[in-house]
């Protein structure tokens, strides 16, 4: 690597290791996108089986369908934009990418191993997102089990070109 915090070793920010609260952020965006998209699907399934069905259906009624149906929708949430684009849209928002640790692109093996291990870094009461803030990679736990790490991944310093030339 050409810089302990850069995987780039560009001056701007891009390819930078993203911090915890920047990713905490990403997070949050990613969790109220998942929890507002699943619950429009529920509504829409819910509508649509009422009216094949002609008697009401509430997916409320079936509480371990909901759940498992919650469950394979974040994963694929996460894992289809991270295996295809190194990113969510909490990510995307926030500037944010998904890579190796060598730089390359994520791809589907690694993707998948992320949203799988994910969990992990909550089960052991947090400390896997402490890896944050202690490592100089800000890899959390399960960034080293699927070999990936956040970047930055826009170029703080044309960006501010960009607004200054405009004004």
């Amino acid at each position: 690597m050409k810089s302990q915090h850069s995987l780039t070793g560009d001056p701007g920010l891009e390819g930078h290791y993203a911090g915890i609260v920047t990713r905490f952020i990403a997070f949050v965006v990613d969790l109220v996108t998942i929890v507002v998209l699943f619950a429009i699907g529920g509504r829409v399934v819910e509508f649509v089986f009422t009216l094949l069905l002609r008697e009401k259906v509430e997916l409320s009624d079936a509480p371990t369908a909901s759940t498992v149906a919650f469950v394979g929708w974040a994963f694929l949430y996460c894992a289809y934009p991270l295996a295809t684009a190194g990113r969510t849209f909490g990510m995307a928002a926030l500037g944010l990418r998904a890579v190796r640790v060598d730089g390359q692109d994520l791809g589907r093996g690694n993707a998948v191993v992320r949203v799988l291990v994910f969990p992990l870094s909550f089960l052991l009461l947090g400390l896997g997102f402490v890896l944050i803030l202690l490592r100089r990679d800000r890899r959390a736990l399960h960034d080293l089990i699927a070999r990936s790490a956040v970047v930055y991944a826009w170029d703080a310093r044309a960006a501010r070109v960009r607004f200054l030339a405009k004004h």
